[in-house]
């Protein structure tokens, strides 16, 4: 296919790129043509472009790459609002029978309710942790996957799994389980069938066995080879409680990080999510290995989980990104808020006002992102060559324009607007609402897939 030479300038807004100097801009433009970022710098763009087919005057406006959220459980957005004063093995407990109920129809919904949510507050990179796969309820990685494809978001499935249910220890029903045999063979068909691994790819598969206490050791160490074996990265959760850390001394003899090394899951195709109950040992054994880490503030206040040890991680040199975890603790579901929210947590650790600042809060949910997913080289700051995956945001309204820090504004003030996000060189957002899906149809489609869960869940 020719290579598409069709150019969208933007000028007049201030730029802050998140390249390896933190090149900023003050008054400055970007050049995308076809799926990519051609050029950009202060000031306006060249005189004498070919093939402009728009121009966007951003005045007022912050460029930064698009967001990349790093975990996230899509199905939970048709059970927000439940078990919302429970730690999280309560919680767990307490929801396990809904989530086990359901089926195809409600994780499409759920599904294009969480990408709506995220894609109209600035996210360009999505992921979903999908480990809940109940017996003869459909194709459900295909749902997630065509949700993502019609919204149009760049989008990492991490296909779950689960085999150690209440009879062996574990947390699920035995129903909502698979056996090692079924999820080995069923994460292996989703990456056939849906992984893209060239540069520009829109979809892409990681292998994701769901924790510690819901999974065998075997389909962890099997999981990890199998990844390796294809060529894709490997997700799971990690360290995210101190039940957890005492549940792995119990069973295993050793905390969560050894026992992740010892099934050979740490190294820099390996992202875990949380790591909240982390030793230095763990954060160095973390930088050693590149293994990645997808920072959750809101989910782990919301269960008490605690705060991560985020500066001490960027100190070792250990990669970060940011995730709004499942909508059944952070019922927000929303991106741009968790970078606000990494810095006031954070400063309430040990760091305290040393602990994040406004730029480092936005590395996290951009470049640290696209890091963790193992797409920096093509996604995460505004470069030329780089996929033309960016977001303006509006800064002068009311909430934002007597701050005359942009940055400061973005991170510290309240949900900027979106005026335009891209994924792809394609428009996805105009003024805070989606063009690629009917915002107001897929509320009432969520809504009723909610409450038909609701009622089949009381029918046990």
């Amino acid at each position: 296919m020719a290579a598409d030479h069709r150019r969208t300038v933007i000028e007049n807004c201030a730029i802050a790129t998140v390249d390896a100097k933190d090149t900023e801009y003050a008054s400055g433009h970007l050049v995308l043509a076809g799926n990519r970022i051609e050029s950009l710098g202060t000031g306006t763009a060249p005189e004498g472009l070919e093939n402009v087919v728009r121009r966007i005057d951003a005045t007022g406006h912050l460029a930064t790459p698009g967001l990349v959220n790093t975990h996230h459980h899509f199905y939970q957005w048709i059970t927000r609002g439940l078990a919302t004063d429970h730690n999280l093995f309560d919680w767990l407990v307490a929801l396990y029978p809904t989530w086990a109920r359901i089926d195809e129809p409600m994780v499409r919904a759920a599904a294009r309710g969480s990408l709506a949510m995220m894609a109209r507050g600035g996210v360009t990179t999505a992921m979903d942790h999908h480990y809940v796969f109940p017996r003869g309820t459909g194709d459900l990685s295909g749902a997630i996957i065509g949700a993502a494809r019609d919204m149009g978001v760049r989008f990492t499935l991490a296909r779950g799994s689960m085999d150690r249910g209440e009879k062996d220890g574990g947390l699920p029903p035995d129903f909502a389980v698979e056996t090692l045999d079924d999820a080995l063979a069923a994460t292996e068909e989703t990456v056939r069938r849906h992984h893209d691994a060239s540069s520009d790819a829109m979809t892409q598969v990681a292998v994701a066995p769901c924790s510690p206490f819901s999974v065998s050791t075997e389909l962890l160490r099997e999981g990890a080879e199998l990844a390796r074996r294809l060529g894709v990265r490997l997700h799971t959760h990690g360290s995210e409680t101190v039940e957890e850390e005492k549940f792995c001394h119990e069973l295993f003899g050793m905390g969560p990080t050894d026992y992740f090394e010892s099934t050979g899951w740490l190294g820099e195709d390996v992202w875990m999510a949380h790591c909240v109950h982390m030793n230095d040992s763990d954060i160095a054994a973390f930088a050693r290995t590149g293994t990645g880490v997808a920072h959750c503030p809101s989910s782990n206040a919301r269960l008490a989980a605690g705060i991560a040890r985020v500066p001490d991680m960027l100190a070792a040199g250990v990669p970060v990104g940011l995730g709004v975890d499942g909508t059944a603790s952070n019922e927000s579901g929303e991106l741009h808020t968790e970078l606000r929210n990494a810095l006031l947590v954070n400063r309430l650790g040990a760091h305290r006002e040393a602990a994040l600042n406004a730029r480092q809060a936005l590395r996290l949910g951009t470049y640290g992102g696209a890091r963790v997913l193992g797409r920096a080289g093509e996604t995460g700051s505004l470069e030329p060559g780089k996929l033309a995956d960016l977001v303006l945001w509006r800064m002068d309204t009311l909430a934002h324009a007597s701050i005359a820090d942009p940055v400061t504004a973005l991170v510290l003030g309240a949900a900027a607007p979106v005026t335009a996000s891209f994924v792809n060189g394609r428009q996805i957002v105009e003024n805070g609402r989606l063009l690629t899906a009917d915002e107001d149809e897929i509320a009432r489609s969520t809504r009723t897939e909610a409450q038909r869960l609701a009622r089949i869940a009381a029918q046990g």
